[in-house]
């Protein structure tokens, strides 16, 4: 049975298990409840445990490939520039509709006593209020922290992925057999974090039983009220992002039928669908871009390879709209100077994500904990996280392809979207 499966499974027993029981249940005299809350605790501390070292090396690894060879280019400039000018739209498309909409404000009153969150609103409150336009500087000094441990041990990620950033992009200069080592070395702590959160992901559905179990036991069926509103609230900003601004660029900087182009990709795009994987449907993306839509091997093999690393507009405009989804259910009103860190932190954390799937919850987790949120309200939104997962792998893939068609556009390109579409082997796909 594939993961989504045993996840969806798990949502079904947890809920019937959560509906079947209360706070007072006993099973051979020892609580239910308290064993529901185990599972989801340790599910939720797994996923923390791999926080920093899955992030940094992330970032060091992305970097270290980006400046191999000729990629500082011109291109490799336009390219980083535009992926992330369009993971910044994803982003503010993002927070703009879940202010919008409010997914996490239930008939005026926050949805925190719907979704059973456990943790005390006022300390939640006392670790938020009070940030201004003045509280700026503090976000400048978080970036440069004096002491890498103790801002680990605090939970202060900005002044970690700062550090990663600059330990990255100095270390790809770095010759002769120190450099080869030290990049080799990070790039094998890398693998094996990523293999650690697969083998956390794999349990997913334990801890997706035990949190709903435990939500539904506290809340009954209520919660699902403002988790189809968030469901909602994510589609409808991927649908705007994909279908609006990318294809706006399409048309107006590249010239060229948005709607040819997205009928080029369709087989990528259901692919990454089903995968949930950019990394996985690379190979079919790059076919789809150069058979399909016309763009030269030069131009794809450089951008597309770039983009399943570091350009994630789908993965940035989610973990944004998470982050206020579960803001809003504990009811902050959080300042303008929260959702810029919020906005920062999800563009820097986007590029970090690898390109598996549900790895994104780490960097999720890395938001809550920059803004002051408990990492354990992460649990919420894993219900949906499955299927949301495959809509965002599909506009990442998408902005990947955009960009390839905008770049070759740009280098001259003419034949770009103009060509019949040739018919591709999908058997491996």
């Amino acid at each position: 049975m594939k993961l989504h499966h045993q996840i969806f499974l798990a949502m079904l027993l947890g809920g019937l298990a959560g509906a079947v029981t209360s706070e007072g249940s006993q099973l051979f005299g020892v609580p239910v409840l308290p064993g529901y809350d185990l599972i989801g605790t340790l599910f939720i501390n797994a996923l923390k445990m791999v926080v920093i070292p899955l992030i940094t090396t992330a970032i060091m690894s992305g970097l270290m490939n980006v400046g191999e060879g000729r990629n500082l280019g011109r291109m490799g400039m336009k390219t980083v520039l535009f992926y992330m000018g369009t993971s910044l739209m994803a982003i503010l498309i993002g927070l703009l509709v879940v202010n919008l909409i409010a997914p996490g404000i239930i008939d005026g009153q926050p949805a925190r006593d719907l979704l059973g969150l456990s943790a005390d609103t006022q300390d939640t409150l006392q670790s938020i209020e009070g940030r201004g336009a003045g509280d700026f500087t503090q976000i400048l000094v978080q970036m440069l922290p004096p002491n890498l441990f103790q801002a680990a041990a605090q939970g202060q990620m900005l002044g970690l992925i700062v550090f990663s950033l600059m330990f990255g992009y100095f270390l790809r200069t770095l010759g002769g057999e120190p450099g080869a080592a030290l990049r080799n070395t990070i790039e094998g702590i890398y693998q094996v974090t990523l293999s650690i959160t697969m083998l956390i992901i794999r349990f997913a559905p334990l801890g997706v039983f035990g949190l709903i179990a435990a939500t539904v036991s506290r809340t009954g069926l209520d919660a699902l009220e403002p988790l189809a509103l968030f469901f909602i609230t994510v589609l409808l900003a991927l649908g705007l992002h994909m279908f609006g601004t990318m294809m706006l660029l399409i048309r107006v900087l590249g010239r060229r039928s948005p709607l040819r182009h997205l009928q080029a990709m369709t087989p990528a795009l259901l692919t990454a669908f089903s995968s949930s994987s950019s990394a996985a449907t690379l190979p079919l993306t790059m076919e789809c871009v150069q058979k399909r839509s016309g763009v030269s091997k030069r131009t794809s093999s450089f951008v597309l390879p770039l983009g399943a690393t570091v350009n994630m507009d789908g993965t940035a405009l989610y973990e944004c709209v998470a982050a206020l989804f579960i803001a809003q259910a504990y009811g902050l009103d959080l300042s303008l100077t929260t959702q810029f860190i919020i906005v920062l932190t999800a563009l820097i954390t986007s590029i970090g994500v690898a390109a598996i799937p549900a790895a994104s919850l780490v960097a999720i987790t890395v938001i809550l904990g920059v803004i002051g949120l408990p990492a354990e309200a992460i649990g919420l939104i894993l219900v949906t996280d499955r299927v949301l997962d495959m809509c965002r792998t599909a506009a990442n893939v998408w902005g990947d392809s955009v960009c390839a068609v905008l770049l070759a556009r740009s280098e001259g390109e003419e034949d770009v979207l103009r060509q019949p579409m040739r018919e591709l082997d999908l058997e491996q796909g």
